[in-house]
């Protein structure tokens, strides 16, 4: 499956692509390079969209997306590009599972965790959103948004 949304969370900087999207960021961790905002920068509108557009699911299109981008970042950047530590597992691609660090983010915000049906019901691209946006390194200010975007709180839940 080919995602390619972008969310109302995201809506800041849907139309510039300024902002590396969720749907990318899949992508990269699916490809498995580490792409920078400052290399993001450097790309023209349209490798963006791309990027955002090209398949990245079934392994020949992780490659194909890795290739491209490698020499994307190359072209653009002068830079080589990064390759990220390979995940020991691919937790959003589980839908079995509910991550520790995603109901503990549900916690601390006051919100009710994901249940397990509500888990499976969601995409991988929502998954790893989540999973994404309860990581410590991360700014976590989106976690509740994205909650209330995918149905699994109250919109009035996710302000304040």
């Amino acid at each position: 499956m080919n995602d390619t949304r972008m969310f109302a969370f995201e809506s800041d900087f849907v139309a510039s692509l300024k902002c590396i999207p969720m749907a990318v960021r899949l992508k990269l961790d699916r490809c498995g390079i580490k792409l920078t905002l400052r290399q993001w920068s450097r790309f023209t509108r349209q490798d963006r969209q791309d990027l955002l557009l090209r398949p990245c699911a079934a392994p020949q299109e992780r490659r194909a997306y890795r290739e491209a981008l490698v020499a994307l970042v190359a072209l653009r950047t002068g830079d080589d590009a990064r390759p990220l530590p390979a995940p020991v597992a691919e937790a959003w691609e589980d839908p079995r599972s509910i991550p520790t660090a995603v109901r503990a983010q549900a916690r601390s915000l006051g919100l009710a965790p994901p249940g397990d049906t509500e888990w499976v019901a969601l995409s991988a691209l929502q998954r790893f959103t989540l999973i994404k946006l309860s990581r410590d390194s991360h700014d976590n200010v989106n976690f509740a948004p994205a909650m209330a975007e995918f149905g699994l709180v109250p919109a009035a839940a996710a302000v304040g």
